[in-house]
């Protein structure tokens, strides 16, 4: 039994070694592939993404996610260099754009931008006007959801206020 399947791996020929990178920092990106006519290179983006720290399995599935026209979102153990992966991606026919969760938000400068009172801001937005103040001030910074809700206030104010808004159906 064990001869077989040996001849059976032996069929499909040799596998090649993934050279890891050396160091990096992990990173999340979204994917997906890109509009121009560049056709999409699987097997180099799926050694791509395992280079940077994902199972050869999981950079497989992700890579068939992006051949279905699904947008993906890869969690990179070690990515050395944010625009060096950017780049491996496009020449694979994959737009990749890089999620940072860690950008803290200035509460304040947003409201002013705004040109909103803490109580306009809170009644528009759905937030307590003592958890505006807290952050304002510094006496405690938003969590990652509520950091991530106020990206979305800051690149999108009216879309997020017509959300808000909407009746629940």
């Amino acid at each position: 039994m064990d001869s077989l399947l040996k001849e059976r791996f032996a069929r499909l020929g040799p596998t090649r070694a993934i050279d890891r990178v050396a160091s990096g920092l992990p990173a999340v990106f979204a994917l997906r592939t890109t509009l121009d006519p560049t056709p999409l290179k699987t097997i180099d983006a799926t050694e791509a993404l395992a280079r940077r720290g994902l199972s050869m399995l999981r950079a497989k599935r992700l890579t068939e996610d992006l051949l279905e026209g699904h947008r993906v979102f890869a969690e990179l153990p070690a990515v050395e260099d944010e625009r060096a992966f950017i780049s491996d991606m496009a020449a694979c026919g994959i737009a990749a754009v890089l999620i940072r969760r860690d950008v803290p938000v200035d509460v304040r400068a947003l409201r002013e931008r705004l040109n909103l009172t803490r109580e306009q801001f809170a009644i528009c937005y759905g937030l307590e006007v003592e958890t505006l103040r807290n952050w304002e001030t510094g006496k405690r910074e938003p969590d990652t959801t509520a950091r991530s809700y106020l990206r979305a206030i800051a690149s999108a104010p009216e879309a997020v206020e017509l959300a808000y808004a909407m009746p629940a159906d």
